[in-house]
């Protein structure tokens, strides 16, 4: 079992709820997929007693079409369900720092670096990793345990795919600005 970092190392999982998966009212590209990627490394964690917080996010808008509270679909699916011992944060918006306690809990627990996770790449997993850098974390994204939907623009479908890449590739610019990129094999093989 190798050790790294484990006291300031955490894993944040984000918006990996119902609503992202088939059948749900905002159904992702590769969600299923993704999420299994994310289980593994959640297993890593877990063996490993390193800490993990789940982020779920829940629609207060009026507008809001899915993640509507108390519905099925806003709850974090079961390839990634908290354990009762694992920290669970609650948000509305895209940035999971934005007005909930995940900054004074990273704080608290000493944490200084991210493994990150989650749905949807271009919006909450983007936002979030941003802030985080902005408040001196040290970020990880597993690529292949985020996804999202396809967009358009101007007329075009652009792939979720590609946005994912896209998006990425920005986060991972200049040497790792905002964020280095490991998959969920080399992670758990090389931490």
């Amino acid at each position: 079992m190798k050790q790294y970092l484990n006291n300031t190392t955490a894993l944040l999982i984000i918006d990996i709820q119902n609503d992202y998966f088939p059948g749900g009212t905002m159904e992702l590209v590769g969600s299923n997929e993704a999420a299994e990627k994310a289980s593994t490394v959640l297993s890593y964690f877990r063996n490993n007693n390193m800490p993990v917080i789940h982020i779920q996010h829940i629609a207060v808008q009026e507008s809001g079409t899915f993640f509507l509270p108390e519905t099925k679909g806003a709850e974090i699916h079961q390839s990634v369900a908290p354990l009762e011992t694992e920290k669970v944060i609650t948000k509305n918006f895209p940035n999971s720092f934005r007005e909930t306690e995940l900054l004074d809990y990273l704080k608290q627990k000493s944490i200084s670096n991210l493994v990150i996770c989650g749905m949807m790449t271009d919006v909450c997993v983007s936002s979030t990793t941003r802030a985080a850098m902005d408040f001196s974390f040290h970020n990880t994204i597993i690529a292949d345990a985020v996804t999202t939907r396809d967009r358009e623009l101007n007329g075009k479908i652009i792939p979720a795919e590609q946005i994912t890449e896209s998006f990425l590739a920005g986060l991972n610019a200049l040497g790792g600005l905002y964020a280095t990129l490991e998959t969920s094999e080399s992670y758990i093989k090389h931490h």
